[in-house]
């Protein structure tokens, strides 16, 4: 899952600069009359801490290679599918690109990544597990280096559930997806204005997606001859009828928060309203930034089914673009900033975990404060996401599948109608980026 933007910040404005530097800056990877390479990295980074770190690591790199400059160009989540089209269709793309995963596939089929299966050097490849990297390889070629991932966990307000006295689960003793729903019910049924769980679910397609992993499911298979179709059966059915039941049948998920992001919700969460929100390992820096003082709060994993901790992620990437003149040296530049040591720094200031094995070691990561270790407990459950590679998904996402499941998890459509559309509607789709 890529680390979304979940503060009001002018990110348009910053996304039309980026784009207007760019423009400026002229074609990617100049040389200028001396000889010196400049190469341009577009950074999505966003939070305070996570833009300091990559400006700091920028830094060190053009303090220690004189021929080779770097120059940092500041990007945006909120429109970098659209800023990046328009710059490789424009020539001017940059050098060094960062996204996620779940974005790459067209970019790659589309001709406008570099392959740089060729160019990474072995201790960045063995550092990072061969799940991580099918994120990036599409037709067996490597067009982006996996770096930060973020698992979906449960925030509980550790004091509601402690005296409650329901079971508190562990990654080795996680709660099923029956038993989640139990204890959602025991924690509140919404009667006094208290519910167990609040489910933000503005954009319900990934966290559906990628938390069915845990029972099995996958709804996109891909055939023998290379095609893509939609299927809806009984494993994937499991989490998002757990979220419809615990709405419409036990009310103990709350239905006013199925339309939020998950920033809107830390507001009830914080003021006893909701006992667990399922949200992204990295909101724990909000909620560190924003709980009232003595607020006691807890990771916990989300629940298990079939395959057990397993969930679908999108890490995030760096890749090259296809018209640099400067592969090369952008892929040494790609080798710098993943070093285990930097690896550590991106992913605190994101607080996110890092795929790299070495990194993932780090005590930095693995500390009780702030729930760390409870996170990278989970690392070795993360899957890539279902659609990773799937050509036509966005259009899917959100002319499809977005509107099904906002539907569905408010009790607007059944279950039946809710396939039909992900099915039947989805494959008509999803055929025509396949012809």
């Amino acid at each position: 899952m890529r680390a979304a933007p979940r503060l009001v910040t002018p990110r348009l404005v910053i996304a039309a600069t980026a784009a207007i530097a760019l423009l400026l800056t002229g074609c990617s990877g100049d040389s200028g009359d001396d000889g010196k390479i400049t190469l341009q990295f577009q950074s999505l980074a966003w939070q305070k801490e996570s833009v300091d770190a990559n400006k700091a690591l920028v830094k060190e790199w053009n303090a220690t290679h004189a021929d080779v400059k770097v120059e940092y160009v500041q990007g945006s989540w909120d429109s970098v599918h659209d800023q990046l089209l328009t710059s490789f269709e424009g020539g001017e793309a940059p050098d060094i690109i960062h996204d996620a995963s779940d974005d790459l596939a067209d970019f790659a089929y589309g001709g406008y990544l570099a392959d740089i299966g060729d160019l990474l050097p072995e201790r960045l490849k063995s550092d990072i597990p061969q799940r991580s990297w099918e994120t990036t390889t599409f037709d067996g070629k490597v067009y982006g280096v996996p770096f930060l991932q973020e698992p979906r966990v449960l925030i509980a307000n550790a004091k509601w559930l402690k005296k409650s006295g329901v079971r508190i689960p562990t990654p080795e003793k996680p709660w099923s997806w029956g038993e989640f729903r139990s204890v959602a019910k025991e924690l509140g049924d919404g009667k006094d204005g208290k519910y167990g769980v609040a489910w933000p679910l503005k954009e319900p397609v990934s966290a559906t997606l990628n938390l069915s992993l845990s029972t099995g499911g996958k709804m996109f298979h891909r055939g023998e001859d290379g095609k893509v179709d939609v299927r809806f059966g009984k494993a994937d059915e499991i989490m998002p009828r757990t979220v419809h039941d615990q709405v419409n049948t036990d009310k103990s998920a709350s239905g006013t928060t199925l339309g939020m992001g998950g920033s809107d919700t830390l507001p009830g969460f914080f003021g006893g309203k909701y006992a667990m929100v399922p949200l992204g390992f990295s909101y724990r820096q909000q909620i560190v930034q924003q709980a009232p003082k003595g607020f006691d709060w807890q990771v916990l994993p989300a629940p298990a089914g079939a395959e057990g901790l397993a969930q679908g992620v999108s890490p995030q990437t760096l890749s090259v673009s296809e018209d640099s003149p400067h592969k090369k040296e952008a892929a040494e530049f790609i080798d710098f900033f993943l070093q285990p040591d930097n690896m550590v720094k991106l992913a605190r200031g994101d607080w996110m975990l890092p795929t790299g094995a070495e990194a993932l070691r780090d005590p930095a990561l693995r500390t009780k404060k702030n729930d760390w270790a409870a996170g990278t407990a989970l690392a070795d459950h993360l899957r890539p996401a279902p659609a990773q590679s799937v050509r036509g998904y966005p259009e899917w996402k959100d002319k499809v599948a977005t509107p099904a499941l906002q539907e569905y998890y408010s009790g607007a459509i059944s279950l039946g109608e809710l396939r039909k559309r992900l099915v039947e509607d989805g494959n008509l789709v999803l055929d025509r980026y396949q012809r």
